[in-house]
């Protein structure tokens, strides 16, 4: 029975353990080995295990597993769309945000014993 794991107060080795027991079980459901898929993604049968005992593996591992089961289509939804929103854009007139900035310029609040005298 699949074990639904809340990404959002699950502890990063829970995670880790979860991902690595997903894609394990979808090399089974394909019945490939782990010396036939770590061969296809570029990896050590020792990466596979590693991953599918819920240790941690490297991100290039990861991608490499995703591409050679046919999954790379899901690598973008990892991640949300980094565009600004309408609002923001219009705020730049119409520029692509480049940089970030620091808090440390904005105004400071205003607090009892900062007026004058």
């Amino acid at each position: 029975m699949k074990q639904k794991i809340d990404f959002n107060v699950a502890a990063t080795d829970a995670i880790v353990g979860a991902l690595g027991q997903q894609l394990d079980q979808i090399r089974l459901s394909r019945n490939l080995t782990q010396s036939a898929l770590a061969r296809e993604a570029g990896v050590s049968r020792s990466t596979l295990t590693r991953m599918a005992d819920g240790q941690s593996i490297s991100l290039d591992s990861f991608v490499r597993i995703m591409r050679a089961l046919g999954l790379s289509d899901h690598l973008a939804a990892l991640l949300p769309d980094p565009s600004v929103r309408p609002v923001e854009r219009v705020a730049q007139n119409g520029r692509q945000r480049q940089r970030a900035r620091s808090s440390e310029g904005k105004a400071k609040r205003w607090q009892w014993g900062d007026e004058q005298g």
